[in-house]
């Protein structure tokens, strides 16, 4: 079926009002080399706790401006060091545990992958769901943190791709949107699905985010 007008119209708006993905935020310039892939995974560890994203990607920031931006020296970093830098970005409630963590994460990171997040993808054949299970092998990695990664990657690692999860169409449903993955992927170019994807997400978590695309739509049609 071709996409509707509306939906092109709804979409358009969604993504210029609320298109940028969590990386972006974060001051990841993802690309499929090693450094990004991993910040990436930071950041989704990160984003997956019960805490606000703002919190969360001010608190990668933070891990990325004292030099953790690999999974060496992250884990190389001490305990403390960690936990400084979470509480800097606003992470305290669950700073101590997080720098455990990521700790742990980055040990496996290193011994299971040489610290090249590429080599899980291979491993994996390139399986979205399979990526998934490996990734929820790493300490601080549940189902919602390999949600984040995968919703985030699909933009240098295209056979992810569509990648559009529960929540994801959670706020597809929200803004009147087809709830099905390839449906939505027809309504944006292929490179601009990780932005779609967390559009979509602002929208199932934020009624806001509907009302702002609402109004949009109201501006245009005046």
């Amino acid at each position: 079926m071709t996409p509707s007008g509306d939906d092109r119209a709804t979409v358009r708006d969604l993504l210029g009002e609320h298109g940028r993905t969590y990386a972006e935020e974060a001051g990841i310039r993802l690309r499929d080399t090693p450094q990004p892939l991993y910040e990436l995974l930071v950041l989704a560890h990160l984003l997956s706790a019960r805490i606000r994203a703002a919190a969360a990607v001010a608190a990668a920031r933070c891990l990325f401006d004292d030099g953790m931006r690999d999974a060496r020296a992250m884990r190389d970093a001490t305990w403390q060091r960690r936990v400084d830098a979470l509480g800097r970005g606003g992470y305290r409630r669950y700073d101590e545990r997080t720098s455990t963590q990521l700790g742990e994460a980055a040990e496996l990171v290193l011994d299971r992958y040489g610290g090249d997040l590429r080599r899980m993808r291979d491993a994996a054949g390139g399986r979205p769901e399979r990526i998934g299970e490996l990734l929820r092998e790493v300490p601080g990695i549940g189902p919602a943190g390999a949600a984040i990664f995968l919703r985030e990657v699909q933009g240098v690692w295209p056979g992810v791709a569509p990648y559009l999860d529960g929540r994801a169409l959670d706020g597809a449903r929200r803004l009147g949107l087809p709830a099905a993955p390839e449906k939505l992927a027809r309504l944006v170019r292929e490179e601009e699905l990780p932005s779609l994807a967390a559009a979509l997400v602002r929208a199932a978590l934020d009624r806001h985010v509907v009302r702002d695309v609402e109004e949009a739509r109201a501006r245009h049609a005046a």
